[in-house]
C-alpha cells in the first residue's frame, strides 16, 4: 500500500508532538518509509510547505533532507484528468459556498485526491470529515466521493509498524 501525505500532518508534526527536537526519528521514519516505496507527498504539499519561512525547520528539512523523488509530480495526463473531475464535484456542489470552493480550489487537496483515485493510494490527513460543513470543503469529504481511503498518522504509523525507541 502506498501513502501520500497531506501538508497538514507535517506541519503539525513540526509544531507539535514530533517537534524536530523531541522526535527525530519520526521524520527518519518517513523517509526510510519513503525509500521503501510506501510514503511520499505531492509537489503541490512541497509549494504549501516552502511558504513557511527559511529559517523554519520544515522548510529546511524540505531542502535538506528530502530525496527529489519524494515529493510526486502531479503533471500526468491522468491524475490531472481526475483533478478536474475533482474540481468540477467541487464547484458544481450546491452545499458549499463560493469563499470554500475558491480556497480548496488553490490548494494541494483536490491533487491528493486525484493523485490517489488514479494510484490506489492512501491519502494521509488530520483533518476530520465534515459533510454538513458550508464553508469549509474537507478533505475526508472529498475523498469519501471519489472513494479514496484515507487515514490519519498514527493509522499509517502502525500499519507500516514504525515504532521509536
Amino acid at each position: 500500500m502506498s501513502y501520500i501525505i497531506d501538508s497538514d500532518v507535517l506541519i503539525t508534526a513540526k509544531n507539535s508532538y514530533y517537534a524536530f527536537d523531541l522526535c527525530p526519528g519520526f521524520w527518519n521514519s518517513l523517509l526510510t518509509q519513503h525509500l521503501a516505496g510506501r510514503v511520499n507527498s505531492l509537489d503541490r504539499n512541497r509549494q504549501e510547505l516552502l511558504q513557511g519561512r527559511d529559517d523554519d525547520e520544515l522548510v529546511k528539512w524540505v531542502h535538506d533532507s528530502v530525496p527529489a523523488g519524494f515529493f510526486l509530480s502531479c503533471n500526468n495526463a491522468a491524475v490531472v484528468s481526475a483533478y478536474t473531475e475533482v474540481m468540477l464535484w467541487v464547484q458544481r456542489n450546491p452545499q458549499f459556498f463560493d469563499a470554500a470552493k475558491a480556497k480548496f480550489a488553490t490548494g494541494a487537496d483536490g491533487w491528493l485526491v486525484a493523485y490517489a483515485v488514479v494510484n490506489g493510494s492512501t491519502v494521509v490527513t488530520l483533518e476530520e470529515s465534515r459533510p454538513e460543513s458550508r464553508n469549509q470543503i474537507k478533505l475526508p469529504d472529498v475523498c469519501l466521493q471519489f472513494g479514496v481511503i484515507y487515514q490519519d498518522i498514527f493509522t499509517m504509523l502502525r500499519a507500516l509498524q514504525v515504532q521509536y525507541n
